[in-house]
């Protein structure tokens, strides 16, 4: 007899770092690091019903039911269905990684009413297969270099990120977001293979060296890299924003909307910066502006703050 259950995932702010990759295997991956976004997360409860119908609230997440089969079948109960619930704040479509933090939900809730939890490498291979590709949520802060369409990880590079503070943005006025599975992947060139194998060696020296900056540049790089692939309206005026108030650097979505400018938490100068920074964002055109630490003790939002998914659109998938 299965229980109900619940599991819980963080989302992310897109990535720190995305491209191709070659580990010693001499195969050539896919593969990014994610910046995590632990104030916000995705939680997901399973009412097991005997047979093998699933379905889910909102009955739009449909990765999230098709997460909970695969999740049942691998616990090896696949004569068994139920009922999933997501509750979710963060919209989809922007970058934020909502469905894979709402895949990643079900598959915790599921594999615990098996009574078998499930650790973070095979949660990522159930989520890759049931959204064809993930960001690496399932290793909550921890830095790895994952390979997102095959749910493997490259190398874990020793720890978490440094703390950040960011400042996100979404560039799309039109909040309408972007289908990340109808864009054709980035085709690199043998210089950007070279490059992201350099940036890839600086982000791991950064994590060991507890380096915020190193961290702001290796972002930087990246998202200009991928400036060709889906272009952020605006990015010109982010860059040149990002030196005017000295911050870190800036890093994207990128296979989303959404942009955020990076501040050393230590920075005693951070606050005045984060002021001014908003403000011009907002003459710039970006009236919805949000604010976070990486650290899971980070600031929450308070009253009177406008964050994504808050406002008052309803945003669809």
């Amino acid at each position: 007899m299965l229980d109900m259950s619940s599991g819980s995932a963080i989302a992310h702010h897109g990535e720190i770092l995305q491209g191709v990759y070659t580990p010693p295997d001499g195969c050539t991956y896919r593969a990014l690091v994610t910046l995590p976004y632990p104030q916000r997360q995705a939680q997901a409860t399973f009412r097991p019903a005997p047979g093998q119908v699933i379905t889910v609230e909102p009955a739009w997440k449909t990765k999230a039911g098709e997460a909970a089969r695969l999740t049942l079948r691998y616990c090896g109960q696949s004569a068994w269905g139920g009922h999933v619930t997501i509750t979710n704040s963060t919209p989809p479509c922007w970058g934020f990684g909502s469905s894979t933090s709402d895949v990643t939900a079900t598959i915790r809730a599921v594999s615990t009413a098996c009574q078998m939890p499930l650790p973070a490498t095979v949660v990522a291979r159930l989520a890759v297969a049931a959204e064809t590709a993930s960001d690496a949520v399932m290793f909550d802060e921890r830095a790895v270099l994952f390979a997102h369409r095959v749910g493997v990880v490259l190398e874990d590079l020793g720890g978490t990120l440094p703390p950040l503070e960011v400042v996100g943005v979404n560039t799309d006025l039109t909040e309408v977001g972007v289908d990340t599975l109808h864009m054709p992947p980035m085709q690199y060139s043998s210089e950007e293979h070279a490059l992201l194998h350099t940036l890839v060696a600086q982000l791991r020296q950064a994590v060991e060296r507890r380096d915020p900056h190193l961290v702001g540049h290796v972002a930087w790089m990246s998202a200009r890299l991928h400036q060709r692939h889906l272009p952020k309206p605006g990015f010109a005026d982010l860059e040149l924003l990002v030196e005017e108030v000295e911050a870190l650097g800036l890093q994207v979505s990128h296979s989303g909307t959404i942009v955020g400018l990076l501040f050393d938490p230590c920075d005693a100068g951070k606050e005045r910066k984060i002021r001014d920074v908003r403000l011009r964002l907002r003459a710039l055109g970006f009236a919805q502006t949000w604010r976070f630490c990486t650290e899971p003790s980070g600031r929450q939002p308070t009253p009177g703050t406008m964050w994504p998914g808050e406002g008052p659109r309803t945003i669809s998938d």
